[in-house]
């Protein structure tokens, strides 16, 4: 099985029918996808993850039921999950992990890379909206510093991707049959 997860409105759904060619349900507002979605490609199960973080017109406990809700089916089915696929918005990551930052707080996309490595899934990080980015290798060593990824892994972590637009998903899609093999 594989995971796309990520914060709301990053392009997870996006992202899995431009690598799968399997429409999955996806809107122009964050909150769109509230229940694990699943396809099969390539004879594997790849889930679609509802987005964590901001969700238009949901209240606040039924954000974080969803929340809880993702972190529960992920710990319940960690044996099962061959890939993780993390998905971050290139453009706004850096600055949403700053003003985290200034509250004091860990970033909840630091955090979810951490949780995912702690339940020993394999994770890739896909840098989408590349498109909006002026330095996208500043971006994706920012990143790296952040999630604690060491430079020399870099390049099997992190995968500038445009989603929208089909960048980069063979380079992504490379990857992903590069983890799944070993």
């Amino acid at each position: 099985m594989i995971i796309f997860v990520g914060r709301s409105n990053v392009g997870k759904s996006t992202l899995i029918f431009r690598l799968t060619g399997k429409k999955v349900k996806r809107g122009k507002r964050p909150g769109v996808t509230r229940k694990p979605v699943e396809v099969v490609w390539r004879n594997r199960r790849v889930i679609d993850m509802p987005g964590f973080g901001f969700m238009s017109g949901l209240p606040r406990q039924v954000q974080e039921r969803i929340k809880d809700e993702i972190v529960h089916f992920i710990e319940d089915n960690a044996d099962k999950i061959d890939l993780a696929v993390l998905v971050v918005d290139g453009k706004a990551a850096p600055e949403i992990i700053e003003r985290w930052e200034k509250r004091g707080e860990i970033p909840v996309d630091v955090e979810f890379f951490q949780f995912l490595r702690e339940l020993e899934i394999p994770t890739i990080v896909a840098v989408n909206k590349i498109d909006r980015v002026k330095n996208v290798q500043r971006v994706i060593h920012y990143l790296a510093q952040k999630f604690g990824v060491p430079l020399d892994e870099v390049p099997e972590t992190f995968v500038p991707i445009s989603a929208k637009f089909g960048k980069n998903i063979e380079e992504l899609k490379r990857l992903i049959e590069k983890k799944l093999r070993s």
